[in-house]
């Protein structure tokens, strides 16, 4: 089996992250299917205090956040890495409501999202 992509910490302290154990048990399946999601850009891991971890605002109601894997495969294809992706999703943009593209996300807002997304690649 592969190794876990593991982005840099570029996230400001206060955001909230959980350990890929916590994150399956949140999700409703193995640990081992959480690190497949994050081999395959479905998620993005960082180290954080030794541990492999996820941001947990990816989470909600048991699964992922509606329009995250899109959106990574949006950056993805726009040639992001995965440091930057986690940059650009938890920068504040003034003209999204919730104030970040995370956020945008959590308030099922996908479309307006990939739309950005989509325009920082050009």
């Amino acid at each position: 089996m592969s190794a876990i992509p593991v982005a840099e910490d570029v996230l400001d302290a206060d955001v909230a992250v959980i350990t890929l154990d916590e994150a399956a048990n949140r999700l409703g399946v193995p640990v081992n299917k959480v690190r497949q999601m994050v081999r395959d850009g479905h998620l993005i891991a960082l180290q954080r205090g030794g541990e492999h971890c996820v941001p947990e605002d990816f989470i909600a109601e048991g699964a992922l956040v509606k329009g995250l894997v899109g959106t990574l495969t949006v950056l993805s294809d726009a040639g992001f890495e995965r440091a930057e992706m986690l940059d650009w999703l938890f920068t504040e943009d003034e003209s999204l409501p919730g104030g970040t593209p995370i956020n945008a996300l959590r308030s099922n807002r996908g479309t307006e999202v990939k739309r950005r997304a989509q325009a920082s690649a050009l």
